[in-house]
């Protein structure tokens, strides 16, 4: 049986309605969320998301294995709680300063990593994390083994009270539709097929005139800077820094959420965020065998769902329409 050519233009049209209908009914359950579960659960539930988007971004669509997002993740944190603490600045100014603290270093770590592949990249990005981690441990300014605790919530622009966490949870939200946002444009933009070329075959990248490592570090930048939103907000969010968030754990952990999820997919990660965190949510009781259920699932994931969650059900779908239109 034969289509017509008529009908992959409708039926393009129609994948995007349901696609707008989809994301109009996350959105909602999203904004009515925090009135059925606990709202500091699902602000950690959206900064692990943004943090394991920013993660997939570099993995999922450049290809590269980065073992030290942590310090970008937890470096923010530190910059976010000085500023805001110490410095005495609003939380917006925090944020930002956090960001763009991230965004620096991830600059820094990428000129100096960028040049390598595969495994020696991720050893380059884990090495240069584990200095910076015993750098937050000796410095002055982080606390050491307490780090920085008790950071206020001054009002968001002079304005909204964030002392109450129904409103944070809207600021959070916001924070992390707009790091979403950003990750969705990227990805689908004329940058975000070269990445993919790359990912795909560098050399035949090369050939074709693009620079593939200055496109690669634009992405590690774009990638860390996002990775220190998502560090800032969960500063605010706990109102905590401490060495938990730039610990060589921190960046195991994300790459758990990426693979669980689905890597190289825009939802993913927010899967895999939701599972992991959930599981270290509702699984406390358990103590240190919280990590040994987190590995069974990992194996499990990686054995049976090597697409990860999302990856496994696009697969699916794809196959069906396949089926269909045969």
């Amino acid at each position: 049986m034969t289509t017509s050519p008529l009908t992959v233009p409708a039926r393009r049209e129609g994948a995007s309605v349901v696609a707008i209908l989809a994301g109009i009914v996350v959105l909602a359950a999203l904004i009515a969320a925090p009135f059925a579960v606990y709202p500091v659960f699902l602000m950690k539930v959206l900064c692990f998301a943004l943090f394991a988007c920013a993660f997939n971004l570099l993995l999922g669509y450049v290809g590269l294995l980065s073992f030290g997002h942590a310090m970008f993740f937890g470096g923010a944190s530190y910059i976010c709680a000085h500023t805001v603490k110490v410095l005495g600045m609003t939380p917006e100014i925090g944020i930002l300063a956090g960001t763009a603290f991230a965004a620096l270093l991830g600059l820094v770590a990428g000129l100096l990593a960028i040049r390598r592949l595969g495994i020696y990249f991720a050893m380059v990005t884990l090495a240069l994390a584990q200095m910076f981690f015993f750098f937050c441990l000796q410095a002055k300014f982080t606390g050491g083994e307490d780090g920085l605790q008790a950071v206020p919530r001054r009002p968001l622009f002079g304005v909204i009270d964030i002392t109450s966490d129904l409103n944070l949870y809207y600021v959070v939200l916001a924070i992390f539709l707009i790091g979403f946002a950003i990750i969705y444009r990227t990805v689908h933009s004329p940058f975000g097929q070269v990445l993919k070329a790359i990912r795909e075959n560098e050399p035949r990248a090369i050939s074709l005139g693009y620079r593939a490592n200055q496109y690669k570090l634009l992405a590690f930048v774009l990638s860390a800077a996002l990775a220190g939103l998502a560090g800032s907000t969960k500063a605010m969010v706990f109102q905590l820094a401490s060495l938990t968030d730039v610990a060589w754990q921190m960046s195991g952990e994300v790459v758990l959420m990426t693979l669980v999820g689905g890597m190289g997919t825009i939802i993913g990660p927010v899967v895999g965020a939701a599972v992991i965190v959930t599981m270290q949510n509702y699984l406390a009781s358990l103590g240190e065998w919280v990590l040994v259920i987190q590995g069974a699932i990992f194996v499990l994931t990686v054995s049976l769902f090597r697409r990860g969650i999302v990856g496994e059900v696009l697969a699916f779908i794809q196959k069906r329409k396949d089926k269909a239109g045969a």
